[in-house]
Order: C-alpha cells, then structure tokens, then sequence
C-alpha cells in the first residue's frame, strides 16, 4: 500500500514539474523575471505541500497547511511586480505564478485532467491573446508621458491640452511640478495607435517642449 502510494506521489511530483516547466518555457522565452526554473519550482513545491497536507491534515481536514500556499505565493508575486513613476510591470507574471501554484495545488490533489486543461488555458492567455493584445492596442492604447517646458513661455496646461484634444487624444493629467525655469507635468493619454503617432511627430517638431518621454 505504501509502495503504491509513493509511486502516486511520485507520479504526481512527476506531471506538476512537466506542467510547470511548459509555463516557465513561455515566460523564459519572453525574459520575463519569473521564468523556466522559478514557474517549474513553484508547481512542484505546491503539489508536494498539497501531498504532504493529505497525510498531516487528517482525512476530515486535507486543506489545512495547502491553504497556506495561497498566501505564501503571494509573497513571490509580490517580488516581480514593479512601479516606475505612475507605469506598474510584471503583473502578468505575477498572475502566472499565482496560476503555477494552483496547477501544482491540482496535481497534488490527483485532479489531473483540470491541471492539464488549466495550464493548457494558461498558455492560450500568455502566448496566444498577446496577438489579440496587440490588435486591440491598435484600436486603443493607453500610455503615461512626462513632458517639460519652459516656465513662463508661450506654452501652457490649457494649450497643451488643446494639443491633445486637437490630435484626438484623451488624458488625464495625474502629476505636476514647477520650479523657476521648467514645468514637468505627468499625464494618463488614450487614444489609437495612429493618434499617437501624430502626438508624437508633433512633440518631436515642437520647439516650446524641451523634453518628453513615454
């Protein structure tokens, strides 16, 4: 009986690293922070936790300790999430750890066919809907600039505004700040991909904006 069983485990361990490792190859190749390794180890340390808290929970209580490994994973999330100035980067793969766990958290639990059908509808999202991301990025993009010009010059927030809506831009002016010689301001601008080029090859030829970055 305990000969059978390790060989399930083992089965298991088996089929959580194979599962993990196909989300970690698509991350590696996009270089993503959380990778081959990281995406394989996380499936495989979940579906050992969910093992083990069969044995140690009691057989009226198998989720006590794997429940933890939802809260214990968000701490790896957490690492690869980063925020530059108002820009947030890595939530993808924060939610592919996330998802890694819970395959490994399936595999343990023997449900293998929803572990299979779960990382196969992981790779469709990652790999698959990025083409679509990006079709619909040419309908409709959202990006955060940072311009600078002259304090007291000709430019100002209200004609740079006009700016925008003249390139038919939406914003959202989300930060500011002035000293005696420069204004920097921060904005949220919406728009298809075509308007954004047109803002772009104006700002470029505009001599009254000293710098801008998006």
């Amino acid at each position: 009986m305990h000969f059978f069983l390790a060989n399930v485990d083992l089965m298991k361990i088996l089929i959580s690293m194979a599962l993990g490792a196909a989300m970690g190859i698509e991350r590696e190749y996009r270089s993503k922070a959380a990778g081959f390794r990281t995406l394989t180890m996380i499936s495989v340390g979940a579906c050992l936790i969910t093992i083990t808290s069969q044995y140690l929970g009691g057989p009226n209580n198998p989720d006590r300790i794997a429940s933890n490994i939802v809260q214990g994973i968000g701490f790896l999330g957490a690492g690869v999430i980063f925020k530059d100035n108002l820009s947030v980067s890595g939530l993808t793969t924060a939610t592919a750890i996330w998802v890694a766990s819970a395959i490994g958290m399936a595999v343990g639990s023997g449900n293998y066919l929803l572990a299979l059908i779960t990382t196969g509808a992981a790779l469709v999202v990652l790999a698959g809907f990025e083409y679509v991301q990006a079709r619909i990025d040419t309908w409709h993009q959202y990006r955060i600039y940072k311009l600078t010009y002259e304090h007291g010059g000709s430019l100002s927030i209200e004609s740079l505004e006009k700016d925008f809506q003249r390139h038919k831009i939406k914003f959202m002016k989300r930060k500011e700040s002035r000293d005696h010689k420069e204004v920097t301001v921060w904005y949220e601008l919406y728009g298809n991909q075509a308007y954004f080029t047109r803002l772009d090859n104006w700002l470029v030829g505009e001599d009254r904006i000293i710098c801008f970055s998006n």
